[in-house]
């Protein structure tokens, strides 16, 4: 296989377990905001098997080219293009990145993101949670993928040596799910789902 754009293989690994867990909780959803996008191969994936969904893209400026490129090679009408999103520097995404007749849309009903809170430092990290917990509506869902420590334990001995090889290149780190709940005070955690090669996709819901 010939690959001319950036390529992920976790992406291509993971993003069919996944979707089976979206397909379930975004069941009701209308408007999904994807934070740390990355190459877009989630994006293009989901899009395209979620159409009841739109799907909006989010990361740093230097993965927007990566985006667009999967984007024109794998259109979907419900697929939007990214919106500058550097934690903590950049403002929070609020509204629909575009507006019909000119009128503001409501916020996003549905957050997702993945493997991302082992990349950030700390406090970009606890920037997220804070963000998602202030922005996401009741009912609204946050689905959280990726390796996490449990009550301070890995998962597997491959998982610590990664973290120890993440610290030493200057990454933040696996983090606790206790952590992670103490950041975001109003999400409650329903779900702990396992997922393929010890990680675990964590599911959030907003309470009225």
């Amino acid at each position: 296989m010939i690959i001319d754009k950036p390529y992920s293989q976790a992406c291509e690994n993971n993003k069919k377990p996944i979707l089976e867990v979206l397909k379930r909780v975004f069941a009701d959803k209308q408007r999904v905001l994807e934070i740390g996008s990355g190459t877009g191969q989630h994006a293009v994936y989901f899009a395209a098997m979620l159409p009841h969904l739109e799907w909006h893209t989010a990361d740093q400026l230097e993965y927007h080219d990566a985006i667009h490129a999967w984007m024109k090679a794998y259109p979907s009408d419900n697929l939007h293009p990214p919106v500058r999103l550097r934690l903590p520097d950049d403002e929070w995404p609020q509204i629909i990145p575009h507006n019909y007749l000119g009128s503001e849309q409501p916020l996003f009903d549905a957050y997702f993101t993945a493997n991302t809170a082992h990349i950030m430092q700390k406090a970009q990290v606890i920037h997220l949670m804070k963000q998602v917990n202030k922005y996401l509506p009741s009912n609204g869902f946050f689905c959280q993928y990726g390796p996490f420590l449990k009550n301070g334990k890995f998962s597997s001995q491959s998982n610590a040596e990664f973290h120890q090889t993440l610290v030493a290149s200057g990454r933040g780190g696996y983090r606790d799910i206790s952590e992670l709940e103490c950041w975001a005070p109003d999400l409650s955690l329903i779900e702990v789902i396992e997922m393929p090669a010890y990680n675990l996709m964590l599911v959030w819901q907003k309470m009225p």
